[in-house]
């Protein structure tokens, strides 16, 4: 893996926990010279995750629309910041640029963005692995709801198996460099 999108929220959340495990998530992809790809702000658990891996000499490539860009959020220290049109475009790049994808805590936009790329692998438009960092138990209703569907027979357990988590990034990182993609039937 060269480069890893991460979706996370632009808050810092209730707790200094978050912030500090993606500043650890930030230094573990340095120290694997892998490079953020991210929604390119300044802010939040976003800014946290740019700013760690930049100090430890890391690439952070940012892609940020461009009325988010002329709001002043965007960071302005990244190794490049790719501006785009549209928020359609931004997650479209993103997934251009990355081998895998992960989710750190956020609001209804990184569900969002998580659950459009968890899909698209669903119906074979990426074998790219995809995970939770689930900082402070943030994402066991998640994992609780994604066992339900799979017990309720709404997703199969293949598909289920495909949300990687856990809640410290070498451990997510390390099950990234083992993932074996479930066959699916290709849509494209």
């Amino acid at each position: 893996m060269k480069k890893l999108a991460v979706f996370c929220g632009s808050s810092n959340g209730a707790s200094n926990v978050y912030i500090e495990v993606a500043k650890k998530m930030g230094r573990e992809l340095a120290k694997r010279n892998i490079a953020l790809v991210y929604g390119g702000a300044s802010v939040g658990i976003m800014g946290a995750v740019a700013d760690s891996i930049l100090e430890e000499g890391g690439q952070v490539i940012g892609v940020m629309p461009r009325f988010l860009d002329e709001r002043e959020i965007s960071h302005k220290n990244l190794t490049e910041l790719i501006v785009v049109d549209s928020m359609h475009e931004r997650k479209a790049k993103m997934a251009d640029l990355a081998d895998g994808f992960i989710a750190l805590p956020g609001g209804p936009g990184t569900l969002e963005e998580f659950f459009e790329i968890f899909t698209w692998a669903q119906i074979g438009l990426h074998q790219k692995p995809i995970g939770l960092l689930n900082i402070n138990h943030y994402y066991d209703p998640l994992v609780a709801l994604f066992n339900h569907m799979t017990s309720e027979q709404f997703m199969h357990e293949k598909y289920r198996t495909m949300a990687l988590v856990d809640a410290e990034p070498n451990g997510l990182l390390d099950q990234f460099n083992k993932y074996v993609p479930p066959t699916v039937k290709s849509y494209n």
